[in-house]
């Protein structure tokens, strides 16, 4: 094996998105995919990328890590995880139009929009495939889609076919909407700190602001011809420039390395990391009555998923969704724990959306949860509650009664909270000492969380601190 080979075990379609510098055309694909109406109505009321978009993005690399470097049984379980998350997008836009995630051609065009950067990364580096290799490639990546449940008959016929489609797909169907605009112009320049950023978090500051500008650079740059046209976005000298220095000089650099360093899977396999150390969090403030603070961060760092201000079904749905995320689970379950969920929005919607509209306010959250927990002392048995017992029934994967440390972690954990917080929360939570916690003391542990005056109580450590 040469330097510049691929690793000769994986196929082609393995080899080119395995590739590290496939990360120079990611934000292009993002860019291509949101812009279709559907996506951008579903993104817009379900996803979690505003509010935490550096989790969305682990989550996708990790799903795409699963569907083409993992084994058929991981794949296949894949596959059903993302089939249960996908009937649940669904709804109608701002223009009235109905939409779903389950639409063959909506799915076909996401999937599309990789295959179509895995060859504008080799065509922008100056390096394209040929016309056999980019048949190889189109029929290993039709074999995934087939996977996934995608009919052939949405799907271009053969890889010749894909120019044309994309092409058209860009000039009638695409729209340059809100979504694509808070993508390509405002989410880098806001976005918080990179858990793994170590040392050099004090320097995020200027560095989002530099990457930004790079990254907002070559992704309009590299855009296909038929976006420049359609949305009047031209492709000025200097961001050319840039796009042709750093894809070429990219190849230059990454075909000289091992295959160790070239590829994020060398040998097609998928291989956990272990998360970085996070920075320590500052204590909450000491007052006398530390709750309408810690109902604000709670409302702000967990309700908030989709990171508008507001809170509606759809950010408790991403609740869920991440834990089912984490936790992957069957399809009865995960139904249940939405159901839970769900009739606890419903209280929260009749008791504190005072204005109608479907959505709740920090303020009024916080208000409203004060004045109830006050007022009835069983307040948060008839809606929360329920919701935290299908959460610990959910969270205890192997059926003994008991969450142990190991469950514990995988259920909060996360870049919000900071591992040895994580474990000291464990460590309060356990009051005998035995190394679990059992379903009363987990319950107990929220309605601490939510009614104690002081920090002292075990419960409101529950989530770690912000």
């Amino acid at each position: 094996m040469t330097p510049t080979s691929p690793p000769a075990t994986d196929g082609l379609l393995r080899q080119t998105l395995g590739e590290w510098r496939i990360g120079l055309v990611a934000w292009r694909l993002l860019v291509l995919q949101t812009a279709h109406p559907a996506v951008a109505a579903g993104t817009a009321r379900y996803s979690t990328y505003r509010a935490h978009p550096w989790r969305r993005i682990e989550h996708t690399m990790d799903s795409g890590s699963r569907l083409f470097f993992a084994g058929p049984e991981e794949r296949r379980r894949e596959i059903a995880r993302l089939e249960r998350a996908h009937r649940r997008i669904r709804g109608t836009d701002d223009a009235g139009r109905p939409y779903t995630a389950e639409d063959p051609e909506v799915r076909a065009w996401v999937m599309l929009t990789l295959y179509e950067a895995m060859t504008a990364m080799r065509e922008l580096s100056g390096d394209p495939l040929g016309p056999a290799e980019l048949d190889a490639l189109y029929a290993e990546f039709k074999e995934v889609c087939a996977a996934l449940g995608i009919p052939d008959e949405v799907l271009p016929a053969t890889a010749a076919d894909v120019p044309a489609y994309v092409d058209r797909t860009v000039r009638e169907v695409l729209e340059f909407g809100d979504q694509v605009r808070y993508l390509l112009f405002e989410m880098l320049r806001e976005a918080p700190a990179p858990r793994r950023l170590g040392r050099l978090r004090p320097a995020w500051p200027l560095l989002r602001a530099v990457a930004a500008g790079v990254l907002t650079s070559l992704t309009v740059a590299d855009l296909p011809r038929a976006w420049h046209e359609r949305f009047a976005m031209p492709r000025t000298r200097t961001a050319a420039a840039l796009s042709w220095t750093l894809h070429r000089g990219m190849r230059q650099v990454m075909t000289r390395l091992p295959d160790r360093l070239r590829y994020r899977h060398p040998s097609g396999a998928r291989r956990p990391t272990a998360p970085a150390p996070l920075p320590r969090p500052r204590p909450w403030p000491r007052t006398l009555d530390s709750r309408p603070a810690r109902l604000e961060a709670f409302f702000r760092q967990v309700l908030d998923q989709t990171g508008d201000g507001r809170v509606d079904s759809a950010d408790l749905q991403a609740m869920v969704h991440n834990v089912c995320w984490q936790l992957e689970l069957p399809a009865e379950r995960e139904d249940r724990l939405y159901a839970a969920f769900e009739s606890w929005w419903e209280q929260l919607r009749e008791a504190m959306d005072a204005d109608g509209d479907g959505a709740v306010e920090c303020a009024e959250f916080v208000s409203a949860m004060l004045g109830g927990i006050d007022r009835d002392p069983h307040y948060l048995d008839r809606g929360l509650g329920p919701a935290v017992r299908a959460l610990f029934r959910t969270a205890d994967t192997d059926g003994s009664g008991y969450l142990c440390a190991d469950e514990y972690r995988v259920l909060f954990g996360g870049p919000r909270v900071h591992p040895a917080e994580l474990n000291d929360a464990f460590r309060q939570l356990d009051g005998d000492g035995d190394g679990r916690v059992g379903e009363e003391e987990f319950v107990a542990a929220f309605t601490d969380f939510f009614t104690a005056r002081a920090d002292t109580a075990a419960g409101v450590a529950l989530l770690g601190r912000p």
